[in-house]
């Protein structure tokens, strides 16, 4: 479908020649959340960086994003990168999604609730419509999750949806549908938060030339690699958008759209580097947000294998680094300091563990009880994220003054990520924003698919299974600190710092959130922004 009233795509040729691809930083997830909740959408608790005021309707906002070339789809479930992501819940709703603590937020579903056992789960839908004027149903939901689900396909979804056996899972009414699982899940919400699950119509076959969702803006125009235009969506269950219109603009590289946002060509400019913020902010050109604790960095050990098999070796890797120092290195100072655990503000996060501090003189002594004095390793890393070589470079340096010697190995971008989950003992490594539970259960359990750290520990998958049938939100979040003590203690990742997301917006932008990790409802939202 093509509005010929809507003014023609501009030329390509500004962003001309620009290949680097905006990739995103996390997986979907599995679960998480309260055991029953109702409620209605909007935005975060945080609030607008800019002072806001009242908003205003109208206009067309112009947002720059890294793309994926003339192969792009606006099928939202084949989402990958943060340009898709950022279309898709434009012109999509899942059921629901993660607020900035990572816990699920009810969208199109209006509550949920388990049975006792917390194998069944009773969603039930808000009244909402499609671009097309159809009603949203339960047959549509059970449509959306068995496409994800088709062993044909490779949709990203698919992974976070397993738990449910949708072959038994049914509607129960126009807006009500039972969800079968194959195991008690008490964080089932996370599964219809996870990133692709998106609801689309049971007839809906052509996404790139007639996608119809019930998201905020409708389908205008699409040309794969360079634009897509998205209308306002008056009949939209959470409000019609501020905006009249909204152009996502492909443009690869980070200076293209730093002079683009400059050069008053866009007002929107997706993942800026800390170097670029640090030039304009405060300038009065251009307003930078920074959305804080959107991605993990840390260094991988690999715990099944010599030098990292002694757990005393992992201490003392614990209390080599110094965080500060690899935060204001690596990160250009935008972030802040880890303490060797996942997902910092996050629901379940244990942050009542000590701030882990360099020490070490008590580095060496562990290092002498585990007969690895002169220990010499291989640390890889690669140019595959910002600021991996350079945190290399900064840990090798801090090592040798505990008698560490790392030699850094640069590994290859393209095949980096499967390089480090099986070879080598020390890699370094990040993760975009995701639950604490999804975390565990990807990473860090027996039979978890990207285990990096091959952490594989049957008292541990215990614990997580413990936590999944534990129907108090209390009684959960103890057994979840219990095994992050135990990671604190004697894990594999060493969790250095957090780093911010940051976007660059005209001054005339209104009501971006900066309470918003990447990948989390409010990241990239465009229904709630205005143009003042």
């Amino acid at each position: 479908m093509h509005d010929d009233s809507v003014p023609p795509l501009p030329s390509d040729t500004r962003f001309a020649g620009l290949r680097r691809r905006g990739f995103l930083a996390a997986t979907g997830a599995a679960s998480l959340g309260a055991l029953s909740l109702a409620g209605c959408g909007g935005s975060g608790d945080g609030g607008d960086p800019k002072g806001g005021g009242t908003p205003q309707r109208g206009g067309r906002l112009r947002a720059a994003f890294a793309g994926g070339g003339a192969g792009e789809t606006l099928d939202p479930h084949r989402a990958n990168l943060f340009a898709d992501a950022a279309r898709a819940k434009a012109l999509f709703d899942k059921l629901a999604d993660y607020g900035p603590d990572l816990a699920a937020r009810p969208r199109l579903a209006e509550r949920w609730e388990p049975n006792r056992t917390l194998d069944r789960w009773r969603v039930t839908l808000r009244e909402a419509a499609f671009h097309d004027g159809r009603p949203v149903t339960a047959e549509d939901v059970l449509h959306s999750y068995r496409r994800i689900a088709d062993p044909r396909e490779a949709f990203r979804a698919k992974a976070s949806l397993e738990p449910i056996d949708l072959e038994a899972s049914r509607a129960t009414g126009r807006r009500s549908v039972e969800f079968v699982l194959k195991r008690p899940t008490a964080e089932f919400p996370n599964v219809l938060a996870a990133f692709g699950a998106y609801i689309v119509p049971a007839h809906a076959d052509d996404f790139d030339r007639d996608p119809v969702g019930s998201g905020p803006f409708r389908f205008v125009s699409f040309a794969p690699g360079r634009s897509a235009v998205f209308r306002r969506y008056d009949g939209h269950w959470d409000g019609a958008p501020y905006l009249d219109e909204i152009e996502f603009v492909v443009a690869n590289e980070e200076s293209a759209r730093v002079n683009a946002l400059l050069g008053g060509q866009v007002e929107y400019a997706h993942e800026l580097n800390p170097t670029t913020a640090r030039a304009h902010e405060g300038r009065g050109q251009i307003d930078i947000v920074r959305l804080r604790n959107s991605a993990m960095q840390a260094f991988c050990m690999k715990t099944d294998r010599p030098p990292f098999d002694d757990v005393r070796v992992r201490r003392a890797f614990f209390l080599i680094a110094d965080r500060k120092e690899l935060v204001d290195a690596a990160l250009a100072g935008a972030g802040e300091t880890g303490n060797d655990l996942f997902g910092k503000g996050y629901e379940y996060y244990a942050d009542g563990l000590p701030q882990r501090e360099q020490d070490l003189e008590q580095a060496r002594f562990l290092l002498r009880q585990a007969g690895a004095e002169d220990l010499r390793v291989t640390l890889d890393t690669s140019a595959v994220a910002a600021g991996f070589t350079e945190a290399a470079s900064v840990f090798r340096d801090q090592a040798k003054q505990a008698g560490v010697t790392v030699d850094v190995r640069m590994g290859s971008k393209d095949s980096y990520w499967s390089d480090i989950l099986d070879g080598g003992t020390l890699c370094c490594y990040r993760s975009g924003a995701m639950p604490i539970e999804a975390h565990i259960s990807q990473r860090l359990l027996t039979d978890s698919t990207t285990n990096a750290t091959h952490w594989r520990h049957r008292d541990f998958d215990a614990l997580y299974r413990q936590a999944q049938s534990t129907r108090d939100t209390k009684e959960r979040a103890a057994v979840y600190e219990r095994m992050q003590r135990r990671l604190y203690a004697e894990g594999g990742f060493l969790v250095w710092g957090f780093a911010d997301w940051i976007i660059g917006t005209a001054r005339t932008v209104r009501g971006v959130e900066a309470n918003a990790p990447a990948n989390t409802l409010d990241w990239a939202r465009f229904d709630k922004v205005w143009l003042a």
